[in-house]
């Protein structure tokens, strides 16, 4: 492996500092800097760019390390009327009444870069602009896989013993499973085992997602923004039996191709995510789900390491996930669906 970076590899990765120190407004990228909450907006903008699912949820910048939520919604209806001589009008509440805030915990996305990846990137022109989309898009998944399977946040993560970023921070599953239990269906006939499929629980996977719909609050379900987010293998499984059924027949086998026969489940428009659990269901709406970041907390700092044969990019900001209104918010338990 080279022991260092060559010379058109090192004017690249010179580029690459200087570009960073002048994008975020400081003289230097070899040490730790703090990113200005306006640059740090413009950079999560960035991120989000790189994925379709962050693009229609809330990533929103906050001050604190705690608080309250800060999206506005509508609790309930508004529609009243009072009657003046006796009585004052009162005005409705446009948060989430359970009065259950955020919190936010330190996050670091650290790569490192072998300088023979530099040195055979270096070729490229726009070296600087491949990198930081490769970083952006790696930043952009994990707070998505994050999303969906953080269980808790420990002071030291652990990669092998949580592939999939369970310990990095609390997703939206997890505050679900604690804030609203009675919204996360765990069971059917049989204690800890949810069955679909012929002779199970549920018949098909229309009439899954149809129940948990009836787990959101009435003042939500018939909303026209409730979508259902379906496990990989729930709709393979599902799509399966249809080219089982209809294959064999040239035409509905091009409908099925065309996603025009699988487009609603349970009356709602389906949708895969990146990450999602492979047998879950949840039913909210995108604007809902929510990852909150603290705007003065990023830090960022790159480095050579000829002790490791790479160049090092450190960056570091305090994040959370946040279910905006909890009453527009229902799952299942992914782990305990069985197909039969």
């Amino acid at each position: 492996m080279s022991q260092a970076l060559s010379p058109r590899a090192e004017q690249q990765y010179f580029a690459l500092q200087q570009d960073i120190a002048e994008a975020y407004g400081v003289d230097t990228a070899t040490r730790q800097f703090a990113v200005e909450p306006t640059i740090a907006q413009e950079l999560n903008d960035k991120i989000t760019e790189r994925s379709d699912f962050l693009t229609r949820i809330n990533i929103v910048p906050v001050s604190d390390l705690k608080g309250q939520k800060v999206m506005i919604g509508v609790s309930g209806p508004v529609a009243s009327r009072t009657n003046t001589k006796t009585t004052d009008r009162e005005a409705k509440d446009m948060v989430d009444l359970s009065a259950l805030g955020y919190e936010l915990f330190h996050t670091e996305s650290d790569v490192g870069l072998p300088f023979a990846t530099v040195d055979s990137w270096s070729k490229f022109p726009d070296f600087a602009d491949r990198y930081s989309a490769a970083v952006q898009r790696q930043i952009a998944l994990d707070r998505i896989m994050v999303g969906w399977h953080g269980t808790h946040a420990a002071a030291q993560t652990d990669i092998k013993a949580f592939p999939l970023l369970e310990d990095v921070n609390k997703g939206w599953l997890q505050l679900a499973r604690e804030q609203i239990p009675a919204q996360v269906l765990t069971e059917g006939k049989t204690a800890g085992k949810i069955t679909l499929g012929a002779g199970g629980d549920y018949a098909n996977l229309d009439a899954l997602v149809h129940d948990v719909k009836q787990m959101i609050d009435p003042v939500f379900r018939d909303a026209n923004d409730l979508i259902a987010i379906v496990g990989s293998d729930l709709l393979a499984n599902d799509k399966g039996k249809l080219y089982a059924k209809q294959g064999d027949t040239p035409t509905e086998k091009e409908r099925i191709e065309g996603a025009q026969v699988i487009a609603t489940y349970g009356g709602l428009p389906s949708f895969i995510v990146p990450h999602f659990p492979s047998t879950g269901v949840v039913v909210t709406s995108w604007d809902n789900l929510s990852i909150y970041f603290q705007d003065t907390s990023w830090r960022r700092h790159l480095l050579e390491n000829p002790k490791r044969s790479r160049v090092e990019d450190y960056n570091g900001r305090n994040e959370g996930y946040v279910i905006e209104q909890l009453e527009k918010f229902a799952a299942i338990e992914a782990g305990n669906l069985e197909l039969v």
